[in-house]
């Protein structure tokens, strides 16, 4: 009885540390311009460290519900790019934004950055942007922005089906 407790815990560990170690199915671990560019529906946004009912403006924006939905077109033309949002629930307006995006990796985490574009003006000629970190990209495409709320960390996760 005593040896087939041993080999049940040790075929349990096998099985246990063979499925740790296998790739997810649509994840890609090595995140870069081809797998994150396409065509993505935003899908759920759920916060951390944030009520659910807080109000919160994200990208210099809209309310972060109203991305739900939204569009992004990230192809590999220079990295121009767009996101739309088409909701009207809620107070939303509909807006369709030019935007130029790039990867770029900080202490081993790769960040997915954008910056809008206005008519008439060129990136490099605009400042601001938005930088949140990529967790997965492959048929769903993770962000995590981290920030503070209420002097607390906290973050926003995007969730991106690729479509």
């Amino acid at each position: 009885m005593k040896n087939f407790s041993l080999t049940a815990l040790f075929l349990a560990m096998i099985a246990i540390f063979g499925s740790s170690c296998s790739p997810k199915q649509g994840v890609t671990q090595d995140i870069n311009k081809a797998s994150v560019k396409g065509n993505w529906e935003l899908t759920d946004i759920r916060y951390e460290g944030i009520p659910e009912n807080a109000k919160v403006t994200v990208f210099d924006e809209a309310s972060a519900k109203c991305f739900v939905g939204s569009r992004w077109v990230l192809p590999d033309n220079n990295a121009n790019g767009s996101y739309t949002i088409s909701s009207t629930q809620n107070g939303c307006s509909p807006v369709t934004q030019n935007i130029v995006w790039s990867l770029s990796k900080q202490g081993g985490v790769t960040m997915f950055g954008f910056k809008k574009l206005l008519t008439g003006v060129k990136a490099k000629n605009v400042a601001d942007g938005y930088r949140v970190e990529v967790t997965g990209a492959g048929s769903v495409m993770t962000w995590r922005a981290n920030l503070n709320f209420e002097n607390k960390a906290a973050a926003i996760i995007y969730t991106l089906q690729r479509r």
